[in-house]
This record gives structure tokens, C-alpha cells and sequence, in this order.
């Protein structure tokens, strides 16, 4: 190249803009992420949460460390999701009581105090009875109670306005009868109310299948219905209320994965992708039908809507059993 070309090459250069170049995004997640769970570590949800987490941190290459964060009935937890970063970094498993504690007045925060990325399960409750009550199946437990005084029947499963408090009054009302008719005597969980239903302190435990397991397979008590649009195939011996009584109730207790709000789209779609592998995993699938979990999976959009439902349904529960404060 002669000399003239080579500077006017030079100078043609010279009047180029500046390109930047572009700088890359960064990796995500590039270190440890935090899970919180608002209920206390062995139960249900805190396995579950583990399960999803061990799944995550392999699927993403990153340690996700779960943090059991409980107080408030489960205010402290959901508080701690919501009021975090949203930078990825903190995400959570929200439960249905989110779609209960700002009725009962215990908390501002809402479904839409979030970003939801997936529902990951729901169990339904089931309406179960002593080994040897006369009640061999829903109907004549239905036609009982309708015939019964108020308070007459006694029923348990958690504490005063808990979720399975809410199954029945919601069931009472799909009958015609008030939320107060069948009397509540409210237990620490599922587990000391099946004890006891099995001890005949209480007539009716309406819980979980899953949670009444032990004591129904130990012969001890019977499951006779599910509040559910289909039967569980973890146990599909049990019918649900629309076949048997013509009833379409269905409500449950349900756990699901979700992030502050405004986390970032593009995470947001990366986090809900990784839980949708890790729910259609054999590990996970494995890991939920061993404790008869209910497996049932909503992406961002659908998970926001199976909250938007369980806020309606819930809150009018409440209010029927006076429960809404505020």
C-alpha cells in the first residue's frame, strides 16, 4: 500500500464513530441463591422446597440454600420473600395462606405482593372419619349432618381459620348450611387432629389425604371424599364430591415458587423453564408420589390465576365463618 493510500486510509478511519463493544450479561445465577420457606423445617413444605431446591442447584450450577423463616402464621416467611432484592438471589415457596392472612387482617402483603414463577403442588382436603364411626361413605356423612342440631358434630385439622377449617366451612356452604354448623375444635396441624378423630375426641378431620395416611393405613380411620375435580391416583380408592354428592367443591392446599416483584423478565422465564424440567423430572415426580403429594404445575400465568381463584374462593369462605377482620 503506497503511503498516500495508507493515510488516507488512516484518515478515513479516524472519522469512524466509536463502536463500545457490547458488553455481556451476566451469567445468572452467578452465585449461591437463597429459598426461603415460611413454615418450620420437616413438614410438608420444607421437604418439598428442599426437593426443588437440590433439583434447581443442579439444573442451574449454583447452590441453592434453603432458609426456614417461620413466626406470624406464616407472615414472617412471606414478608422476608417479598420485601427481598429482586434481583434473583431470594426467591421463595409461597403457600396458600397467602391467599388467606391479609383477610384475617395479620398482613398487607397479597398474590400480587410477588412474581410468580410456578405452582409445583396442591392437595386437596379429604373428609375423614374414625375406623368405626356408622359413616361408610360421604353421603350418609352428608345426610347426617343435615339432620344434625348445630354443634352437633364435631370436626378438626388445624388451628381457628386455617385452610382445612376453610375446606369445611366452604363444604357446609355448598350445602346449604352455615359455616359454624358442624362445631370446630381447632389442633396444632393435621397430625394431632387425626390422633384425635382416632381417639374419638373429634367426628370429622378434614385434612389432607396425605396427612392422614399413617393414621388411616394403621386401620385407624377412613378417608370417604376429596374436595378435588378428580381423584388423586395416590389414592384412588377415594371418591370426590362431585361424584358422590353432586357437589363441585374443590379447594387445597397448595405450594408454589415465587420471587419478589419486578424480578427481572428474563429470570424470571430462566427460573420458571428449570422448575418446569425439574417438575416433569422422574426424581421429583418420584420424590412427591412417595408422600402422596398432589402434583399439579402452573407456569407464571398460571400460576397467578390458580391464586386469583384461591383468593376468591377463601375469602368468601371467611366471611361466611366470620373470620374476614378488617
Amino acid at each position: 500500500m503506497s503511503k498516500m493510500t495508507r493515510r488516507g486510509a488512516l484518515a478515513g478511519a479516524a472519522t469512524l464513530p466509536f463502536v463500545r463493544p457490547a458488553l455481556a450479561q451476566p451469567r445468572y445465577p452467578a452465585r449461591p441463591v437463597q429459598l426461603i420457606v415460611p413454615w418450620g423445617a420437616g413438614g410438608g413444605t420444607d421437604a418439598t422446597a428442599r426437593i426443588v431446591a437440590s433439583l434447581l442447584e443442579r439444573e442451574l450450577g449454583q447452590p441453592f440454600n434453603v432458609v426456614n423463616r417461620t413466626g406470624g402464621s406464616g407472615v414472617v416467611g412471606h414478608s422476608a420473600i417479598a420485601q427481598a432484592a429482586p434481583d434473583g438471589y431470594t426467591i421463595g415457596m409461597i403457600t396458600v395462606e397467602i391467599c388467606m392472612m391479609h383477610w384475617q387482617g395479620l398482613t398487607e402483603l397479597k398474590r400480587t405482593s410477588y412474581t410468580p414463577l410456578a405452582l409445583m403442588n396442591e392437595d386437596p382436603p379429604g373428609v375423614q372419619v374414625n375406623a368405626s364411626s356408622p359413616y361408610r361413605d360421604i353421603k350418609a356423612l352428608a345426610d347426617a349432618i343435615k339432620a344434625s342440631r348445630p354443634g352437633q358434630f364435631k370436626a378438626s385439622g388445624t388451628g381457628q381459620g386455617g385452610i382445612w377449617h376453610l375446606a369445611l366451612a366452604g363444604w357446609l356452604g355448598a350445602m346449604g348450611l352455615a359455616a359454624d354448623h358442624v362445631r370446630w375444635v381447632p389442633s396444632n396441624g393435621a397430625a394431632p387432629a387425626m390422633q384425635d378423630l382416632a381417639a374419638g375426641g373429634v367426628d370429622i378431620v378434614t385434612c389432607s389425604v396425605p396427612e392422614a395416611r399413617a393414621i388411616i393405613e394403621a386401620g385407624r380411620a377412613r378417608s370417604l371424599a376429596i374436595m378435588a375435580p378428580q381423584r388423586n391416583p395416590q389414592f384412588a380408592q377415594v371418591p370426590t364430591l362431585n361424584e358422590t354428592l353432586g357437589i363441585n367443591y374443590s379447594v387445597g392446599a397448595w405450594r408454589g415458587i415465587a420471587a419478589p416483584l419486578n424480578l427481572p423478565a428474563p429470570i424470571a422465564q430462566q427460573l420458571t423453564a428449570a422448575l418446569q424440567k425439574i417438575w416433569n423430572s422422574n426424581e421429583f415426580k418420584d420424590f412427591m408420589n412417595a408422600r402422596g403429594f398432589g402434583m399439579v404445575w402452573g407456569d407464571a400465568a398460571g400460576f397467578a390465576q390458580h391464586m386469583e381463584r384461591t383468593d376468591a374462593t377463601l375469602g368468601a369462605a371467611m366471611r361466611s365463618a366470620g373470620l374476614v377482620r378488617g
